[in-house]
């Protein structure tokens, strides 16, 4: 028995982003909760320091050699940690995964399906005869057909993957092919080819193929609806022939002459389709395309060669089809089918599948079929897939920290996540949950509150204990609503009778995903709230059906192929307010975001100093001004390249980080220069410009949207979703909104019962200011604030897709086929 056995990680001088100095003990081997409002330094204790040193730790316990293949985390700003075991993180928005990802790569479970497909089918000879099961396969003998004779060798695992040898040759393994959709290159049939008829002659080809098209016999100068049938087909499918042109520069009005080919409408979007080599320029051309379903491979990206092995009566691809749930009952049958001598192995091989599979289905995603592409998952369920690829693999002495984890989850999943969480601990884990959900967070052993409020006013421990012991610190905020004692504000709602007199938005559609045909009425001018358990199709119905419906009517445009129709008079914009980060970089920053920094420049640029020094607005950008720092070009910081250890990121030595040079210092309004006023939070530079009357009102609507406590020279890439969720808005607030939906996915993700409190008056300002505002959402309270539930169901995948309920609040507590009604 060890006589000094550590029951705790310590930490001590933690001073990660706005923690202040702290020191705390973590209980090993205990669920530990980490609560606290939105910026209070959740994330900076749980992330920053303990994921941070328990994995660098880990990687330094390396080899050189391995150490530099790896991303490594740079050395937290911590004074001392002990004992921190080697760690693993979930973040809380995972990455969604290429055209190529699908829910089988993604859970690695279609590796295991490949190899059973490889050695235990039926395998075709080169003439179609198919073969028993044999042994020969796993030993890469060459078979002989009994029929006749044939020798071949069968399929290896690598052959069967459409991201290798086994990928459709038409499409290259994605399960579609991108076509030009003739409607998009001549959108509006008034204009004459002069005036820009033809689209993609203006973005994706030289202006030029306007003379060009004039030289092979089209008037260009009349609409294009009163051209000839001869003319349009030479504008779509001319050939490509030599002209020589006569041209006139537009901006230099210089005149010349060259010989030129001829690019037809078809042609120049086909040409730079072949040539795109990155997002941004498919984000050019996929405006002119239409997307199909590969008609030789129907989708399924596998090769006809591919598709030939057969298990228990059925091909790879149709074994995808099956959603996990039908999946795991019929591999379950193959051992039995096999011969004898086959057995063994096809049980080790079911035995491997079974263990991924079963995790996933306790976390309630039995209803994906293996081949649903992973850019059509929602937020929640990306999570689950990592969460069980992380603790399938039985380890022990791990620290697992999950940042919400709760994400995506309906109230009736939390048992499946809670007994996955349970699991890791009995393994001889700890686990650190980093949740705001009280359901979540009172099933921890322990709970560390961060607060007391956020940015420079958080970064303590203002609470921790048992949730017994938190429930009753009178300094705890969270603790009032794990006990029930405070619930987060309810708004009165709107009575039934009155839910439709601003009018209505009606969707109609056919089936998508596991979505069935559906008829939605959403009331336009109030406040909507999309239920449903995981998988129930409300991603689908509002992301993919009621946005994508919206803007093509607002643009008047096609409709999306599955939308049947939609009537929404008065809608002129729809803006899908989520959560992913803004900027890639650290040059875009809170006040940049929110056109505050523009207007200070303006400002500093008329201050007398300013004007004696010849200083013009542009001159006080830290991207390109004359006073930006001249040793880290306005980005704050410098990156130390020490070879083997992770490239070090360190504050400008230069400018402390402010980006600035230290001639900017010299030009001060009410004592302060335009860098100091870049460090202050939102809250306190309202004090110092509140006589400036475009920037006051700035300001005041990011305090109104609760996130005073920024600091305005924040990197907004370094926010967390809830945050830059509700920065997104701040161009919106104050302005009549009567035509515009607002849609919101998840938008409770990270924030305190508090902060759900102030995102509630935000949705009410939006619905005061006659917005029609659409939640996807989970959380209980906001469900409670809705004038109107839409809750879909009943289950998950091919067992949900339908509206099981709509209407008011009230009338779903009584609705007996709701899962959602129990919990509200």
């Amino acid at each position: 028995m060890l006589k000094n056995k550590v029951d705790n990680i310590k930490v001590r001088g933690a001073r990660v982003h706005n923690l202040k100095n702290i020191d705390v003990d973590i209980p090993l081997n205990k669920v530990v909760g980490i609560a606290g409002v939105s910026g209070s330094g959740k994330s900076s204790l749980a992330l920053g320091v303990l994921y941070s040193e328990g994995s660098r730790r880990y990687l330094d316990a390396l080899s050189t050699y391995t150490r530099r293949r790896m991303t490594q985390s740079e050395k937290a700003l911590v004074d001392e940690v002990l004992y921190v075991p080697a760690s693993l993180a979930l973040h809380q928005r995972p990455t969604a995964g290429g055209i190529r990802s699908t829910f089988g790569t993604g859970t690695e479970l279609l590796n295991i399906l490949r190899l059973m497909f490889s050695r235990l089918a039926n395998h075709r000879c080169p003439n179609g005869h198919y073969l028993e099961p044999t042994i020969k396969v796993a030993s890469e003998q060459e078979l002989v057909c009994p029929v006749c004779g044939a020798k071949f060798f069968a399929p290896s695992a690598e052959e069967l993957a459409f991201n290798s040898q086994g990928a459709c040759k038409t499409c290259g393994g994605t399960g579609i092919v991108r076509t030009v959709d003739r409607a998009t290159l001549v959108p509006d049939e008034s204009l004459t080819i002069d005036e820009g008829a033809v689209a993609p002659w203006g973005t994706l080809m030289w202006s030029l193929m306007t003379d060009v098209c004039r030289e092979m016999g089209v008037r260009t100068d009349v609409p294009f609806r009163d051209l000839t049938e001869k003319e349009k087909d030479i504008v779509y499918n001319g050939p490509a022939e030599k002209k020589h042109i006569f041209y006139k520069a537009k901006n230099t009005n210089q005149a010349g002459e060259l010989d030129f080919t001829y690019y037809n409408a078809v042609y120049t979007v086909e040409n730079a389709l072949s040539k795109v080599k990155d997002e941004k320029s498919m984000k050019r051309v996929e405006k002119f395309l239409r997307q199909d379903v590969c008609p030789d491979c129907n989708g399924s990206r596998l090769s006809q060669e591919a598709r030939y092995p057969k298990l228990l009566g059925i091909t790879l691809d149709k074994a995808c089809e099956k959603t996990l749930e039908d999946i795991v009952a019929w591999v379950k049958e193959v051992p039995e089918s096999m011969p004898n001598e086959m057995k063994t192995m096809a049980n080790s091989i079911v035995d491997s599948f079974l263990s991924v599979a079963n995790r996933l289905l306790d976390l309630g995603l039995g209803y994906l079929s293996l081949d649903r592409a992973s850019n059509t998952l929602s937020t929640g369920e990306r999570q689950r897939m990592q969460l069980a690829r992380a603790v399938r693999n039985r380890t022990t002495g791990v620290l697992y920290v999950l940042d919400e984890p709760s994400i995506g989850l309906h109230p009736s999943n939390i048992v499946g996540l809670v007994g996955v969480i349970d699991d890791l601990i009995k393994d001889g884990n700890s686990v650190i949950l980093v949740d705001h959900d009280t359901e979540i967070l009172s099933k921890s052993d322990w709970i560390i509150e961060m607060g007391e409020k956020a940015g420079i006013e958080g970064g303590y421990i203002i609470s921790q204990g048992t949730v017994e012991d938190v429930e009753k610190d009178k300094k705890s905020l969270i603790g009032k609503f794990l006990s029930g004692e405070e619930k987060v504000l309810v708004n009165e709602p709107v009575s039934c009778d009155k839910i439709f007199e601003l009018g209505k938005i009606s969707l109609e559609t056919n089936s998508i995903h596991t979505v069935k045909p559906l008829k939605v009425e959403i009331p336009k001018g109030r406040l909507t709230v999309v239920t449903g358990v995981s998988g129930s199709g409300k991603t689908t119905m509002v992301l993919e059906s009621l946005v994508p419906a919206l803007d093509n009517f607002a643009d008047k445009k096609k409709l999306p192929e599955h939308v049947k129709g939609i009537d929404a008079e008065g809608i002129k914009s729809v803006k899908l307010i989520d959560a992913t980060p803004i900027g890639i970089n650290v040059r875009s920053t809170v006040a940049t975001y929110a056109n505050i920094h523009d207007e200070l420049r303006k400002f500093f640029a008329k201050l007398d100093l300013a004007k004696d020094n010849g200083y013009k607005a542009g001159d006080f950008s830290y991207n390109t001004g004359k006073l930006r720092c001249p040793v880290c070009d306005g980005t704050g910081q410098i990156s130390l390249d020490v070879q083997f250890l992770p490239d070090v990121d360190i504050p400008c030595p230069e400018c402390n980080g402010s980006r600035y040079s230290k001639e900017a210092y010299s030009i001060k309004y009410k004592g302060y220069s335009l860098p100091e006023i870049m460090s202050m939070d939102v809250n306190t530079a309202l004090g110092v410009l509140g006589d400036l009357k475009v920037v006051r009102q700035r300001l005041e609507v990011l305090k109104e949207l609760g996130l005073g406590y920024l600091t305005l020279g924040e990197a907004t890439p370094s926010l967390s979703g809830g945050e830059a969720q509700r920065l997104k808005l701040a161009s919106e607030m104050r302005k009549a909104q009567t035509d515009t939906v607002f849609v919101f996915d998840e938008p409770t993700i990270g924030l305190h019962p508090l902060d759900v409190r102030t995102l509630l008056e935000v949705f009410k300002t939006l619905v005061d200011n006659g917005a029609t505002v659409v939640v996807i959402e989970h959380d209980l309270d906001v469900i409670r604030n809705a004038d109107w539930v839409i809750d879909m169901g009943p289950d998950g995948g091919d067992k949900g897709g339908e509206i099981v309920f709509s209407g008011t609040v009230e009338d779903l507590r009584t609705c007996k086929t709701s899962k959602t009604a129990k919990f509200v």
